[in-house]
């Protein structure tokens, strides 16, 4: 049986314009899939953005229903695996680029795309998460791996006011790290970032070296960085031996204009994470995390939530990298 329900839609007209509103779907509409799920919360990420502005590298065909993230309760399912009722999340694979996703009340997705909420979890917290903190916490897991303990010195972590930032910041924190959070204006909500774990803010122009040099006097044991382009070379540059970078984004350019000498003299590690293909085991296993031992306390002061109707205005920041914290889409408010 069809059910009726709300989604926000993008469609785009035939002069190649995007038109963004609001609008009323039947579960018969959405595409095949053996998994039904009443949506409860979503949460907006840059890709999500770039789907609504008409960016054709994330979204093809039109109209469509952005949303990487949504978690919720199953209500049909095709598969033993799951059944009626069960809390579970979906993130990143093709939901919200070119399959409907979280910005409607209802998906249908591919079984294999599903992940079980883990215990000690509600679906509200696994979207306070969602891909910002998965990728954040993939980041930080490849780096301990690689050997990056507390007791091995600072941690600076870039674009520090934004959904992955914020997230990386709150569970180095609780993990024992001193963090160092570099914003691109120190402002009011530096207080914001102390609270949610900083043990310093920075004006990003310290991690935007424009001498030329190959090598800068180290100031940090490892960084976490969203930003690419000259801040991960400036970050190279100031990162002691043996110390580990983890990149997750490219906000301030996708160039890296670099030299070998940070590798070959001080034996840094670069290392990269890509959430869109991580394997579901790994996947579960840090959802586990998240859900447990790395479950990061105190972060509603950096979410905001809002509802479906107060999309334009959120995604109209999120496209123009003025976007702040986490924001947690209700679908139901």
């Amino acid at each position: 049986m069809s059910k009726e329900f709300l989604a926000y839609r993008v469609e785009k007209t035939e002069k190649g314009d995007f038109i963004r509103s609001v609008q009323n779907r039947e579960t018969k509409q959405l595409p095949e899939g053996d998994i039904l799920i009443r949506v409860l919360f979503s949460g907006l990420n840059y890709k999500d953005a770039l789907s609504a502005y008409g960016n054709p590298g994330v979204t093809r065909n039109y109209p469509h229903t952005p949303g990487i993230d949504a978690s919720g309760i199953i209500e049909e399912s095709n598969n033993p695996d799951f059944s009626p009722g069960d809390e579970v999340l979906v993130t990143s694979f093709d939901l919200g680029m070119n399959t409907d996703g979280g910005f409607g009340q209802y998906i249908r997705v591919p079984a294999a795309w599903v992940i079980p909420i883990p215990a000690g979890m509600t679906p509200r917290e696994s979207m306070e998460a969602g891909t910002a903190g998965l990728t954040a916490a993939q980041g930080i897991y490849r780096m301990m791996e690689a050997g990056q303990k507390p007791e091995n010195g600072p941690v600076v972590v870039t674009g520090a006011r934004g959904a992955v930032g914020s997230f990386a910041v709150s569970l180095l924190a609780h993990l024992g790290f001193q963090v160092i959070a570099a914003v691109s204006k120190l402002g009011d909500d530096t207080g914001q970032l102390m609270n949610i774990g900083a043990f310093e803010v920075i004006d990003s122009g310290i991690t935007d070296d424009k001498t030329g040099k190959a090598l800068l006097k180290p100031l940090w044991a490892g960084a976490f960085d969203t930003v690419g382009g000259n801040t991960l070379a400036t970050l190279m540059k100031q990162t002691k031996y043996g110390g580990n970078i983890i990149c997750v984004g490219n906000i301030g350019s996708g160039d890296l204009p670099a030299s070998v000498y940070p590798f070959i003299i001080r034996g840094i590690n670069l290392m990269g994470v890509a959430t869109q293909d991580t394997p579901m085991p790994l996947r579960k296993k840090i959802w586990g995390l998240l859900a447990g031992e790395w479950k990061v306390p105190q972060r509603e002061r950096f979410i905001r939530e809002i509802s479906l109707y107060d999309l334009d205005e959120y995604l109209d920041k999120m496209i123009n990298k003025s976007s702040r914290g986490k924001i947690l889409l209700n679908l139901w408010k």
